[in-house]
């Protein structure tokens, strides 16, 4: 391009030529055909001019100097005039080339639209002065609102896009002050400053605002309120001051809707205290009517109300209810403070029936109930103030302001005794085995169901006496009253404190030991003894004797020593021998002793608790040493196996005996069975002799009754088949009398239903021909009726006058009448006429034909 000479420059085109003499570039517009210099160099191809279409712009940059005209200005050389690093912006005008030096710094761009809403923040690089006269000094910043068309300038950046903020119902706007200066309703802000803005609608903030939050409404309602504290001093919405710190309630009765300002922050939200009718509840520290706590001071709010708790304020044990006191209830309360009738610390009792709301000044120690208590019911009752223990049995008691429950404590092993499910006699056996333990109401009285034939020991340690109840009995203790238990021993041999009881059992009972004795051989045997007891109670009544049961605290193990100590002294002088061959006398007679007569005793009595050993049962006898066990089992096994051989010799005897005994009941059972099966064969051979008979005899029978009987089937058949063909036909002859009267019936009803069809039709035509006539009559009318009337026998008069007849007459010509004197009496005489008359004869006519004849001679066909 560069060494074409020609150069072709459409419309709207442009190039720089640089003149290489001077070194001075130019501009040539198009449309032109350039013809290049020698010196000369064309530095591009034809451009296109810079086009800014409307609503448009672009910035150039180092722009040329121009004129007030708007030409271009060149310096001496030629060269266009150029103001370096600066800018212009050129707007829609008609297309430009750019000089040699000028450049395009950014494009043909679309002019910022600003909508309504919305505004752009705008600084000045540069000070200027707008249209307006309004001078800018650079750092300022101002908005340019829409709706518009922003023309940018070279002196002014945008630096944001601002929105507006949409204010709903119950919201507002929290701004701030970026610069010191007005806001939008001129109120002056200092810089940091905030405020709210709760106007309805768009809010678009001004260039030195900026906007923090948007900030919801509170909505209060009857069962919400607002907590809210103020952050510096200020007026509130209801113009009252506000310090720093104070706290208070926004409630509905002060508005619906609150929106905190910027000098609160909001605490909390309450809710609302209800109370029913039932219930009540204590405020601490209550806010007096000048809006300030009353710091240790309680407030008593009864329902049925609602109410907000106020800051500060506060329920001390929550909403409590009411206390509705039967007849078996009562309050025990003690004062707090001093009142009227009491002193601090008094502790009093309230009664029901009533319903009862303890004021501030008295405090509710606790809720008492009645005790119910049955006969053999009790509590343990303390005095609080004198410390006595009394027991209230029997009757419902209601504990006094000044008394409490005491709880009475045992010993572990009786506790154990009495929570255990354990029959004193009926699982007496069962010592290992305890049964489920409950937990025992230690304020009740401690109860013991004594079984029949038992005893128990209660000792009063505060009277220092004792006292025995005998079974079948319910025995209480008293509040210093305590169990005597019984430690006996147990287990076999016995061992001492195995069995812990609380009643004594009086027999008749037993228990076993094992004792281990040597004779005089020094042969040791282990015995096991049972020993039937009971004990001998003259008098329950007597106290004394009672109390003689429980002077032996182990009456078991005492009895046993007693009896095995006897033993082994009296079987230490016998021998084994004789000891084995009368160890029941020798044991019996060491036990009980003889009499006065040198006889064994039936008993053996402990006069220390008055024990009777009633009998001895000897239940086994063992040697302790090995080898006279040895022996004596050797000895036995001899014994038993010479028995045991004597006794197989007796029963194989038997055996034989008994096998002949039975040989010969065989024997003679066998014949006995062959003479029967001879007698039976002899029956079976007649039998068949005479079903031989019978059955020859029979066949014959058999087939004559047979054809008799299917001759009489047959007649019998034949007989029901003409019963049944007579039948038939009556059925059918009846069948068809049914057809042929159904068929009369149904053709008489449509005679009836023809002539009754016709009659309505001849009736039906009649009246139509009577409504015809009638209208016919009515449609013509009566003057017209009148004039047809009068024209036809008018007509007749003039034509039997033009004809001069007198009269005639119209038969239908099947007879012929004779008129020769009754035309007189028909048409009468005429005026006028005299007596001249003229006779007419009528003659008849043949078929569709009436012939008049009239005289004179005159025929007329009609």
């Amino acid at each position: 391009m560069a060494e074409a000479s020609i150069i072709r420059i459409p419309p709207h085109f442009y190039i720089h030529v640089l003149d290489q003499n001077t070194n001075i570039a130019r501009v040539e517009i198009g449309p032109l055909t350039y013809i290049r210099q020698d010196n000369e160099r064309v530095l591009f191809r034809p451009m296109k001019m810079i086009m800014v279409p409307p609503r448009h712009y672009c910035v150039i940059k180092n722009p040329a100097a121009r004129d007030d005209n708007g030409q271009v200005l060149f310096d001496q050389s030629g060269q266009a005039k150029l103001r370096h690093a600066d800018l212009e912006i050129r707007l829609t005008q008609e297309p430009f080339p750019l000089y040699p030096g000028e450049e395009v710094q950014e494009g043909v761009t679309p002019l910022q639209i600003v909508y309504p809403d919305t505004a752009l923040r705008l600084q000045a690089l540069l000070d200027f002065e707008e249209e307006g006269g309004e001078r800018r000094v650079a750092g300022d910043e101002w908005l340019f609102e829409g709706p518009g068309t922003y023309i940018p300038r070279k002196e002014v950046v945008v630096v944001e896009t601002i929105k507006a903020t949409v204010i709903r119902e119950n919201q507002a706007i929290r701004l701030r002050a970026r610069k010191e200066g007005e806001d939008r309703g001129g109120v002056h802000r200092v810089t940091g400053e905030e405020w709210l803005v709760s106007k309805v609608g768009a809010y678009l903030p001004g260039a030195h605002e900026e906007v923090i939050d948007i900030v919801n409404a509170f909505i209060l309602t009857d069962k919400k309120a607002l907590h809210v504290r103020a952050l510096r001093p200020f007026k509130d919405a209801g113009r009252r001051d506000r310090r720093t710190g104070e706290e208070w309630l926004v409630t509905k009765a002060d508005r619906e809707a609150h929106i905190p300002s910027v000098a609160e922050e909001v605490v909390g939200v309450v809710e609302v205290t209800t109370l029913s009718s039932r219930q009540y509840c204590v405020v601490l520290d209550p806010v007096g009517a000048d809006g300030k706590p009353q710091l240790g001071q309680k407030r008593v709010v009864k329902g049925e109300c609602s109410f907000f708790l106020q800051p500060g304020e506060q329920l001390e044990q929550g909403i409590q209810d009411v206390y509705v006191l039967s007849e078996e209830e009562g309050l025990v309360l003690r004062a707090v403070e001093a009142g009227v009738l009491r002193r601090p610390g008094d502790r009093w009792m309230l009664r029901g029936p009533i319903e009862y709301v303890p004021p501030a000044t008295v405090e509710v120690v606790l809720r008492r109930q009645a005790i119910p208590l049955d006969e053999n019911e009790g509590i343990y009752v303390r005095d609080m103030k004198t410390g006595k223990v009394r027991a209230v049995i029997g009757h419902t008691y209601m504990l006094t302001q000044d008394e409490e429950l005491w709880q009475k404590e045992l010993p572990p092993n009786v506790e154990a005794l009495l929570t255990s499910r354990r029959d004193p006699l009926a699982d007496r056996s069962d010592r290992g085995q305890g049964g489920g333990a409950e937990q025992r109401d230690k304020t009740r009285v401690v109860s013991y169901r004594v079984p029949h034939n038992a005893a128990v020991q209660v000792y009063d340690y505060r009277e220092k006496k004792a006292r025995v109840a005998f079974g079948p009995e319910m025995v209480m203790l008293g509040p210093d009253e305590q169990f005597t238990v019984l430690s006996l021993s147990g287990s076999k041999p016995k061992r001492p404190n195995v069995i812990k009881a609380i009643c004594l059992l009086l027999g008749p009972d037993f228990f076993t030991d094992i004792i281990t004795i040597e004779t005089a051989d020094h042969a040791r045997l282990q015995l096991q003894l049972s020993y039937n007891w009971h004990f001998e109670v003259k008098s329950r009544t007597d106290l004394a004797e009672a109390a003689v049961l429980f002077s032996v605290p182990d009456f078991v193990g005492d009895a046993c020593k007693a009896i095995a100590s006897r033993i082994r002294g009296a079987v230490a002088s016998v021998q084994f021998d004789d000891f084995h061959k009368n160890s029941n006398r020798i044991i019996c007679s060491a036990v009980f002793g003889f009499d006065e007569k040198l006889a064994v005793r039936s008993s053996l009595r402990f006069s220390q608790n008055n024990l009777v050993i009633s009998s001895v049962d000897i239940q086994s006898v063992e040697p302790v040493d090995q080898r006279t066990k040895d022996a004596l089992q050797k000895s036995v096994q001899l014994a038993i196996e010479i028995t045991t051989n004597s006794q197989e010799a007796a029963a194989r005897h038997e055996a034989e005996r008994l096998e002949q005994e039975a040989r010969g009941k065989l024997e003679r059972q066998r014949i006995t069975d062959q003479a029967e099966a001879e007698r039976a064969r002899k029956e079976l051979l007649e039998l068949e002799a005479l079903s031989a008979a019978v059955e020859s005899t029979g066949a014959a029978k058999a087939e004559a009754q047979s054809r008799a009987e299917a001759a009489r089937i047959q007649g019998e058949a034949a007989v029901n088949e003409a019963t049944l063909k007579a039948e038939a036909q009556k059925i059918e002859a009846e069948a068809e009398l049914q057809r042929l009267m159904k068929a009369r019936e149904q053709e008489l009803n449509y005679k009836k239903e023809m002539d009754r069809l016709d009659i309505e039709k001849q009736e039906r035509l009649a009246q139509i021909e009577s409504e015809r006539f009638a209208q016919l009559v009515k449609s013509l009318g009566s003057d017209t009726l009148t004039e047809m009337a009068r024209a036809g026998p008018e007509l007749q008069v003039k034509m039997l006058q033009a004809l001069g007849l007198k009269s005639t007459l119209i038969t239908d010509g099947s007879s012929p009448i004779n008129l020769f004197t009754t035309a007189n009496g028909l048409l009468g005489a005429l005026p006028g006429q005299g007596q001249n008359r003229e006779s007419f004869f009528v003659f008849p006519l043949k078929k569709k034909k009436k012939t008049c004849h009239c005289v004179p001679e005159l025929q007329l066909l009609w």
